[in-house]
Order: structure tokens, then sequence, then C-alpha cells
């Protein structure tokens, strides 16, 4: 997504993109790491675009990975402002070499709503090069589900890198299945 924020940006900058009126809901945060955690996704979107274009902070949604206690009610809570917002118009997504969208593992309910996720061996080892040598990567994230998701108006699905290629064909060109979770992207 760096390219794509990098593009963003630039056309802000250029005076071809207002972000003004912009309500941004992110897909998923990780358990544990506040949003001054350089590896956090708070953190990262602020570097990579909120800093940068004129999007105003009170229409800037991001789960919240400190939250303790009950995670059903939270996750509720943010399902409830995405729907008092009017919904969400284009969701961008990003696909796991699995074929996860957000923090949506394999086996994944396809109607799943924004939730607490235990993140997968291959997802933690993949996240683990993000992380300082010895920091232990989080095990959990709030994600949004796959019912969220796919209630987006539109959506848009990226994918770099030949590691990523099979988990594309298995999305695309495969049954729909929760064994890969991107696949629900070509449902009816």
């Amino acid at each position: 997504m760096v390219g794509v924020y990098k593009h963003l940006v630039a056309l802000h900058q250029q005076g071809s993109l207002d972000f003004s009126r912009v309500v941004t809901f992110n897909l998923d945060e990780y358990l544990g790491l506040p949003s001054s955690h350089p590896r956090s996704f708070h953190h990262f979107m602020q570097e990579n675009l909120f800093a940068h274009v004129n999007v105003a902070p009170r229409n800037i949604h991001m789960p919240d990975g400190t939250i303790h206690g009950n995670y059903d009610r939270y996750c509720a809570s943010y399902e409830e402002a995405i729907r008092k917002a009017g919904g969400i118009d284009l969701q961008l997504l990003g696909i796991g070499r699995n074929g996860h969208i957000g923090f949506n593992e394999p086996t994944s309910s396809i109607g799943s709503r924004t939730r607490l996720k235990v993140l997968s061996k291959e997802t933690l080892d993949d996240n683990s090069k993000f992380f300082a040598p010895g920091e232990e990567s989080p095990r959990c994230a709030i994600t949004m589900g796959i019912g969220t998701i796919l209630d987006a108006r539109k959506v848009l699905l990226l994918a770099t890198g030949a590691s990523k290629s099979a988990a594309v064909a298995k999305s695309i060109e495969g049954p729909i299945t929760s064994a890969v979770s991107a696949s629900a992207l070509h449902s009816p």
C-alpha cells in the first residue's frame, strides 16, 4: 500500500485530490500495540498518508490495539461507527500469502464482522520481519470481518510480488472458501 499512499499524497500535493471530506475506517490493528508504536497500523497510516493530506483527524477511525476487556462490545461499536458514517465506499485491501484479507485468517467465516482474531503461524512469520530482532510480533489483532469488507460499495485488492501469486490465483480462480478468505470477494 505504500506505493498507493505515495501516489495519493502526490496527487494531493499537486492540488488534484482533496481529503477534507474523506472519512476513513482502517481494517485492523495489532492487539497490544499503542498507536505510537512504530509497527502499529495507526503509526503506519500517520507516517504514510494522514500526516501528508488534509483529512480531518475526527474523520480517521482506527481499531484501538490497547483495549482490554469486552472485545465484542468494542468491535460492535466499530461496526456501529461504520454504519453511522453511511458505510464504506471504497475498501483497499492487500492479500496475505495464505489468501487472507485484513486479518481474516483461513477458516474465517465469510459473514464475519469486526472482531478479535488470533493470527496464523504463517502470518506471524511474515510479519516478524517488521519487528526488531528479539521483539515478538503480536499474536492477535482486531480486524474487520469478511462480511464487513463485503458490505463496502467497491473493493480494490492489491498484490505485489511473486510470493502473492498463488494466493491471488486461488482467490480468483478457485472456489469461494473460508480456507482462502479473499475468495469471498468474487461472491455474488
